[in-house]
């Protein structure tokens, strides 16, 4: 059985594509740098991180993107011996106007070397890329209306005006012809994410709809010409939960169909776990699953378990395939001079400006505050349990109260924790906890205790983070000492994506790394020797 959600944590917006027997998935990334996510697998059950792509100043900068923006939504193709990926970068997206940049590059192999991006255009997000079987190239996004009166809300979004085709011509590098509205939604309303997929003289157009949040859902039409009139399907979605509150994969969309060597068919999806039924606060943000599917004899696909709402396991490909190994510990060791993959940064392609590895320790450039746009040396992995350890081990000399570093449970610069050493004016170096307040946005930290508590002049510390669903309790110890706790039990559903602005404006999930910072300039540097990741 496949186990969902198969990719566990922040990993959104699945595009699923096999090349023989490899099964390849692109997911967002948002500002965390290099972008894109791709997994691999050869059985659809067990996952594994291969490459990031965009990895260099050429194809991403996304300094200044605010919180939330950047990569979103990318499609992985492969076609004419080549790998394709289509994604956008955004440069604004609250308020009316949207900046939208969407981008093609290639490679002969995921592995690379992929190329510097050809810019396609910005009239909309979330595009796709599809190869007609008579060879040509057919680009798909949806289309922004600025005009519209209201930014969010439901049955519709006067914003979301359709989905847009237009060919693309490789050899030129550039998109021909006419662009031409194909699709303008269901009633559900708030059009975006959509695929195309033939089969039998039939396009099939998948989309997202109802907005990223509790109402999401798959939407299917099809039409015997790529450009329409599409009919919607007989459910018209293929796969929700909004009307199964209780179902434990929620806010379920945005996918896209693969089909195995021996004709089965799947769809992957995003959905969210949230803590509970009564707390709809999703830590780890919006994850992949996929679901089983069959080709009925209306020439319609539907869940072969029957019905939208998706399922926590569905039948594997192949029988007696392996299960997906069992969440396990990570422990990390900064003695190479690679970092390893699990860990992003933010936004930046200059790496060198905020962090290297002097084969014994991973070395914090101090820069920017905490939640910078521009330039924060935060290195962390993804949140994939409700319930795990964060462990570090640091040596940093402070000389002022602008200069910390520490570890951080985090999500975006108003949703944070942060246990941090730094330096009293009385106490000298001490150890305190910052924390974003739950009214939230208004830019303002919470202080969890009264006094910093004080640390020897030198010499490292550990710290640490204990997290059980909706509770965070900070802890330290010294060398040789053993673990205490450091101030009261804080509310770690605060780094998910429906606290704040809720799940229609925080699109990425919850990290825990180490940061340090510096905002007197001096970019004093902290060494960080390890870091434990401790599920369960």
């Amino acid at each position: 059985m496949i186990r969902n959600p198969i990719l566990r944590g922040f990993n959104p917006d699945p595009s699923i594509c096999r090349v023989g027997a490899d099964y390849y998935i692109a997911t967002s990334t948002f500002e965390w740098y290099p972008g894109v996510q791709i997994h691999h697998s050869r059985d659809l059950v067990r996952w594994q991180l291969v490459k990031r792509p965009l990895e260099r100043a050429a194809q991403l900068d996304m300094r200044g993107n605010p919180d939330s923006c950047g990569i979103w939504a990318p499609c992985l193709s492969h076609a004419d011996g080549r790998f394709w990926l289509v994604y956008t970068d955004v440069k604004r997206y609250a308020g009316n106007f949207k900046d939208t940049h969407n981008y093609i590059v290639t490679a002969p192999a995921i592995e690379g070397p992929w190329s510097d991006p050809v810019h396609v255009n910005a009239s909309g997000f979330d595009p796709s890329l599809f190869h007609d079987d008579d060879g040509r190239k057919w680009f798909l996004n949806m289309l922004w209306n600025h005009r519209g009166g209201s930014v969010g809300g439901q049955p519709s979004h006067p914003g979301f005006a359709g989905i847009v085709l237009q060919e693309w011509d490789a050899k030129r590098g550039q998109l021909v012809g006419e662009p031409k509205n194909i699709f303008r939604g269901s009633p559900l309303g708030l059009v975006e994410g959509p695929h195309l997929y033939k089969r039998a003289g039939w396009y099939y157009l998948t989309v997202a709809e109802g907005g990223t949040g509790y109402d999401h859902a798959v939407t299917m039409a099809r039409s015997r010409r790529i450009d329409g009139p599409y009919e919607l399907h007989p459910q018209v979605h293929v796969i929700t939960s909004r009307n199964a509150p209780g179902a434990p994969l929620q806010r379920a969309g945005h996918g896209q169909i693969v089909e195995t060597p021996a004709g089965e068919v799947y769809h992957t999806h995003l959905c969210s776990r949230p803590l509970r039924p009564d707390l709809r606060r999703s830590p780890l943000g919006r994850e992949t699953a996929i679901q089983k599917c069959v080709w009925r004899d209306d020439g319609w696909l539907y869940l072969e378990q029957g019905g939208v709402v998706p399922a926590l396991e569905v039948p594997a490909p192949e029988a007696g395939a392996p299960p997906a190994p069992q969440p396990q510990p990570a422990g990390y060791r900064f003695d190479g001079h690679t970092l390893p993959l699990d860990f992003q940064w933010l936004r930046t392609p200059q790496a060198e400006r905020l962090f290297s590895l002097t084969g014994q320790a991973l070395r914090l450039h101090g820069r920017e505050s905490i939640g910078s746009w521009f330039e924060q040396s935060l290195v962390a992995r993804r949140q994939e349990d409700f319930v795990f350890r964060a462990e570090t081990e640091l040596d940093f000399d402070p000389r002022n109260h602008q200069q910390l570093a520490g570890l951080t449970h985090y999500y975006n610069q108003n949703k944070f924790h942060l246990l941090a050493v730094t330096w009293h004016e009385v106490r000298g170096r001490v150890l305190t906890i910052f924390s974003s307040p739950a009214d939230w946005p208004d830019g303002r930290l919470s202080f969890a205790l009264d006094e910093p508590a004080r640390l020897p002049a030198q010499g490292s510390v550990r710290l640490g983070m204990v997290v059980d669903h909706e509770r965070l309790q900070c802890r330290f110890a010294l060398p040789g000492g053993d673990w205490q706790d450091l101030g009261p039990p804080l509310d770690a559903s605060l780094v998910s994506d429906e606290s704040g602005r809720g799940a229609y404006g925080s699109f990425t999930g919850a990290f825990v790394g180490m940061v340090c910072c510096d905002m007197s300039g001096g970019a004093r540097h902290a060494d960080f020797s390890r870091f434990d990741y401790l599920p369960g």
